[in-house]
C-alpha cells in the first residue's frame, strides 16, 4: 500500500511541475 501511495505522490509532483513548465498549455 505504501509504494502505490509513493508512486502517486512521485506522479503528482511530476504533474505538477510539468503543469508549472508549460502553464501555456493548460
Amino acid at each position: 500500500m505504501m509504494i502505490v501511495l509513493g508512486l502517486v505522490t512521485a506522479a503528482t509532483f511530476i504533474y505538477l511541475g510539468y503543469v508549472l513548465v508549460n502553464p501555456e498549455k493548460f
